[in-house]
């Protein structure tokens, strides 16, 4: 029997494609990303399947979308004292790490878990090492969960879960054993107070005297300021939200976060220098990804798609990195432009580990024979579909198309761009008549989808409630009446 391909899942936090060099950026040092870019399978045009950092992580670990799991927003670890004992957004679902353990693999999350209690394993994990905080407040000083133990770590958080990921690398190759290593980091991050912070690390200096000009500078937008009066209008506790309306002008904070970008680089290499040591790099998938993307300015806010009213998923805030490897699997060098998404992972690691995924209610579709260079026919529409609470997306190489949910009182207006032409997607063409055509196709396709994947019970425009926290309650309220509220966890039965 051929050797089961052992798996690394990488992830970041909040981070668009175009911080790294890879992609373009003259000023960022990820050397050893460009490097693994030059030696795997590079994919320009993924995108996230929300804006939010617990919903892409549940998309991923499920191959789901959030109308499907339910994760529509962050899980708002404020109110965790209020959380059932033990408990996991995801319980009861099919996920990863459940599916590969039923395979005979040995199962780690080393990182940022944000879908739950992180005192405690979600299902089909067997070691867990996580931080107390979903959002990252440090990238040092953090308490942390280590398979039983708890203790604080006052180092920083990347080169922590790095070694512990190390650590777990090198046990199971001891002991002949294919795993499965989710690694998410909690950098870069990108929000205040982590990226204010004056604890330098050993990429502080490089980016002291740096211009960041590949940071936009503008303007605040008019929804930048209308999503910031809607968070401060919508909690009773004390929240510094101003982070959203400076830091795309705050130099200190824009240098720290490339910093972090690098610092993550740094843990990559190590990664990929364990596997060469350890001679086992022919035998593991290393995947590097992140959750969602990150405005760093561009359409006038810094941010998920979800900092502004209406939400968006701009490209800044919905483009991520991807990017595959492994040594005589994937094509060398090759860049794919065609449109995935982060869900599509999920199928991609279950096809390469050879379980069987017979659920036609996972949207997720495999990468594989994009990885081995193997035929295409069977893609299908070369499209990706995202959504945030009331904004869902189409992408295609040439549209975007954001689709708003409508009330009687609150009428969200819908946006078309011609992306080929118009890559800042500055120029709504959603009323012009003469795109009516191609508004009602991208709209007949976008709903076809959502009517096939969503299912009622997550489904926010057809009455639906989310896991734990909503960003938009006042809208649903008004949707759907006073009832309408978030829950723990779905009726399984």
């Amino acid at each position: 029997m051929p050797k089961q391909p052992n798996i690394i899942l990488i992830f970041t936090d909040n981070q668009q494609a175009a911080t790294l060099g890879c992609y373009g950026n003259t000023e960022i040092h990820t050397p050893h990303l460009d490097a693994l870019s030059a030696r795997g399978v590079t994919f320009d045009n993924a995108f996230c399947p929300n804006g939010f950092c617990s919903p892409c992580r549940a998309s991923v670990l499920t191959g789901k979308l959030p109308s499907q799991h339910g994760v529509h927003s962050w899980i708002d670890d404020r109110k965790s004292d209020e959380w059932p004992a033990a408990w996991h957004a995801l319980d009861g679902l099919n996920t990863l790490p459940k599916a590969l353990k039923s395979r005979g693999y040995a199962t780690a999350l080393v990182g940022k878990y944000h879908l739950g209690q992180p005192t405690s394993p979600a299902e089909g994990f067997d070691t867990w090492v996580t931080l107390e905080d979903g959002h990252v407040r440090s990238f040092y000083r953090n308490r942390i969960f280590d398979n039983g133990e708890v203790y604080d770590q006052k180092g920083h958080s990347v080169d922590f879960f790095t070694d512990k990921g190390v650590a777990f690398i090198e046990e199971q190759t001891a002991a002949e054993t294919p795993f499965f290593l989710y690694l998410p980091y909690p950098a870069p991050y990108g929000h205040w107070p982590a990226t204010k912070e004056t604890d330098e690390n050993r990429h502080t200096a490089r980016y002291a005297d740096c211009p960041m000009n590949s940071i936009p500078r503008r303007g605040l937008s008019k929804a930048a300021v209308d999503g910031f009066m809607l968070r401060s209008s919508d909690t009773s506790e004390h929240l510094d939200f101003s982070m959203l309306m400076r830091a795309p002008n705050d130099l200190g904070t824009l240098r720290n976060f490339y910093s972090q970008i690098s610092m993550v680089d740094d843990g990559v290499g190590k990664i990929v220098e364990t596997l060469d040591r350890l001679g086992i790099a022919d035998d593991t998938l290393l995947i590097f990804t992140t959750d969602h993307g990150l405005s760093t300015g561009e359409h006038g806010f810094w941010g998920h798609g979800a900092a502004t009213l209406p939400s968006n998923l701009h490209r800044a805030a919905h483009n991520i990195p991807m990017i595959m490897h492994q040594n005589g699997v994937t094509t060398e060098g090759l860049r794919s432009k065609l449109m995935v998404s982060g869900m599509d992972v999920f199928a991609t690691i279950l096809d390469h580990t050879g379980v069987a995924q017979s659920d036609d209610s996972v949207p997720s579709r495999s990468l594989l024979p994009i990885l081995t260079g193997s035929d295409l026919s069977d893609w299908g529409a070369d499209a990706v579909f995202s959504e945030q609470e009331e904004t869902r997306v189409i992408r295609t190489p040439k549209w975007a198309y954001f689709k708003r949910f409508k009330t009687g009182k609150t009428r969200f207006i819908d946006e078309l761009f011609d992306v080929e032409h118009d890559a800042g997607e500055t120029v709504n063409l959603a009323d012009d008549p003469a795109y009516a055509e191609i508004k009602t196709a991208l709209d007949t396709q976008l709903t076809a989808f959502f009517r096939t994947y969503a299912e009622e019970r997550a489904d926010l425009w057809k009455g639906g409630v989310p896991i734990q926290h909503s960003e938009r309650k006042a809208l649903w309220v008004e949707a759907w009446g006073d009832s309408w509220k978030p829950v723990y966890n779905y009726d399984q039965s």
